[in-house]
């Protein structure tokens, strides 16, 4: 076997290719908010913890996206990790021609968070208040990252998945179980 790195360079498949290669990464669920005086929400699953010491965590947005601009210039952010009878909410806010601000939020159950009032969902398996601590260019995305502020441990039910293109739910004892 051959240690030495390659030096042959291939292109990268087309964007379709790509994405679908990348979902073949199974990833939890969230819901990001902003709040203020036009408080916003969208799903991403493109969330991971950074650091236990200081708390970090990080959001990657596409810069193109109502909530980039949101995150930019609110400074505060709320995670909400989705439980598997969540796909509603999921689906709700992914849906990109949902009305802003207050509005988005009719008919959803959630609860202004302690330190920032940024709006976090009920009945989620996690949730965090965070202010954004730094920003690193992505490509067409922006990475943030953010300082927790405030963590709310909401239930041990299952956790809601993103596989394949799918929202899936999958228990603890990692068997799936079918939506």
């Amino acid at each position: 076997m051959n240690a030495e790195p390659s030096t042959r360079t291939r292109p990268v498949a087309d964007a379709k290719s790509l994405r679908r290669a990348f979902g073949t990464f199974a990833t939890g669920v969230t819901v990001v908010t902003t709040g203020g005086a036009t408080p916003h929400a969208m799903t991403a699953n493109s969330f991971t913890s950074v650091s236990l010491d200081p708390p970090l965590v990080l959001v990657c947005v596409d810069r193109g996206a109502m909530m980039h601009q949101c995150l930019t210039t609110n400074g505060y952010f709320g995670v909400s990790v989705l439980a598997a009878h969540q796909e509603p909410e999921a689906m709700h806010f992914a849906n990109r021609w949902r009305p802003l601000g207050a509005a988005q939020f009719d008919n959803i159950d959630w609860a202004p968070g302690e330190e920032t009032g940024v709006p976090l969902l009920n009945g989620t398996l996690a949730s965090f208040e965070c202010e954004v601590w730094r920003t690193y260019d992505g490509g067409d995305h922006t990475i943030f990252v953010g300082r927790i502020l405030t963590l709310i441990q909401q239930t041990d039910r299952d956790c809601l998945l993103f596989f394949k293109g799918k929202v899936r739910q999958m228990s603890p004892d990692w068997s799936e179980v079918p939506v």
